[in-house]
């Protein structure tokens, strides 16, 4: 099967500047990492890397250190971090990121930013420009900022946008799982009715805190298959912020993910060439 992972993480502390980092992922995470965390059912594996919260002032540094080593990585597109509502900064930024051959989408990281920030007018022009030069927007929200995903996307139908970890819903943990929220379903299916918004099926062992289980996790695919189909689901690894658990970081997690949401879309008969490749390369125009 080959293998397109849409949500992948780098990085290494001593050549970027991330604030956020903490505990088991303080480390260098880059091609040796990622060689050992390598899908042994893949044929073919390649990613597309998504900003990793480096400092706001090396975004731009984050995305050239990627490009540097994409051909050794497997990465064949990137999603770069980027303030949408910086006004003239952004226009400057994106023009910056248009040069980079690579770049395929942009992520303003919105789950730590109050609620509505998403629907500012500023925001909104910055998010236009992103859909003027056919970029895709990755959408990391809180459940709560659902809503804001929805009105955005209602607002500019024309912007391709892709909900990172569907929307970072409750899901429990292992021992003490938890029930889709109603109000977590109803606001996904708001989104869902826009028909150029997607999701991927990624970052639920982190919401877990790293100790899951398969059955814990499959009532909230089963709830994001049901809303958006095959056709606008793609996976993606979150590595490495979701190998890690109470014990530390894991290489064998990236593949257990895989693992679990292969072996549950068999069971819907759900076309896995498009979940795990077709889907996150037409989307992001690879």
């Amino acid at each position: 099967m080959r293998v397109l992972d849409s949500h992948l993480h780098l990085w290494d502390p001593e050549v970027l500047t991330y604030t956020w980092l903490e505990g088991p992922l303080t480390g260098r995470f880059g091609g040796g990492e990622l060689e050992r965390a390598r899908i042994e059912d893949a044929s073919e594996e390649t990613a597309v890397f998504v900003q990793a919260g480096a400092r706001e002032d090396e975004s731009l540094h984050e995305v050239r250190w990627v490009a540097g080593q994409a051909g050794e990585l497997g990465v064949v597109g990137i999603v770069a971090g980027v303030r949408l509502d910086g006004g003239t900064d952004t226009t400057v930024h994106l023009e910056e990121l248009s040069s980079e051959p690579l770049v395929v989408g942009v992520r303003h990281l919105l789950q730590d930013e109050p609620d509505g920030t998403a629907l500012s007018t500023a925001f909104v022009t910055g998010a236009r420009e992103v859909a003027a030069r056919g970029w895709t927007f990755d959408a990391c929200v809180r459940h709560s900022q659902l809503p804001d995903v929805a009105r955005l996307a209602g607002a500019i139908p024309e912007l391709r946008i892709v909900l990172d970890h569907l929307g970072k819903p409750e899901v429990g943990t292992a021992s003490a799982p938890l029930a889709p929220p109603s109000e977590w379903e109803r606001d996904l299916a708001e989104l869902a009715r826009h028909p150029l918004t997607f999701c991927k099926i990624s970052g639920l062992p982190a919401e877990a805190g790293g100790e899951w289980s398969a059955e814990q996790l499959i009532p909230f695919l089963d709830v994001a298959a049901d809303l958006f189909g095959p056709e606008r689901m793609m996976w993606g690894s979150d590595w490495p912020v979701s190998a890690v658990s109470g014990a530390g970081y894991g290489s064998s997690s990236r593949a257990r993910w895989f693992d679990t949401v292969a072996a549950w879309a068999h069971s819907r008969g759900l076309d896995q060439t498009a979940l795990f490749h077709d889907t996150a390369a037409a989307f992001y125009s690879l």
